[in-house]
């Protein structure tokens, strides 16, 4: 079952830049990120959190606006956090398998890289 969390976040004109004339404060896990309109803002916003739920333990979803100064845009973003790991989470884990013993010699002569060719094969078969 996937994991959806929603965050609030507020978003201001950036005074200080011309190219992100956005800047988005993710107040439940104290981040920040900029956007080019109000819609990237809030791109970059389910992006950032995304990218702390890969390394940090999200708190848990809170819907509750927070209080922002004037003009600014305080509104929800929710983050399937189970698809996001599943499409950015890079990281290389070890798995042990088995092959029959010529297929080890004959990769081992040939210089095959097996992670390499079983990754290939793995996305081949997931249609990744």
């Amino acid at each position: 079952m996937d994991e959806v969390r929603v965050f609030p976040i507020i978003i201001t004109k950036n005074k200080d830049s011309s190219e992100y004339p956005y800047f988005v404060e993710i107040p439940d896990i104290d981040g920040m990120t900029e956007g080019k309109s109000v819609a990237d803002a809030m791109k970059m916003a389910e992006d950032y959190i995304g990218t702390f739920s890969l390394e940090n333990k999200l708190p848990e979803s809170n819907t509750k606006l927070p209080r922002a100064e004037e003009g600014a845009v305080v509104t929800l973003v929710s983050v399937n956090v189970s698809e996001y790991k599943r499409k950015n989470d890079n990281r290389v884990v070890k798995k042990t398998i088995s092959i029959p013993n010529y297929l080890n010699e004959l990769g081992k002569e040939n210089r095959i890289n097996f992670s390499e060719v079983m990754t290939a094969a793995l996305k081949k078969k997931l249609s990744v």
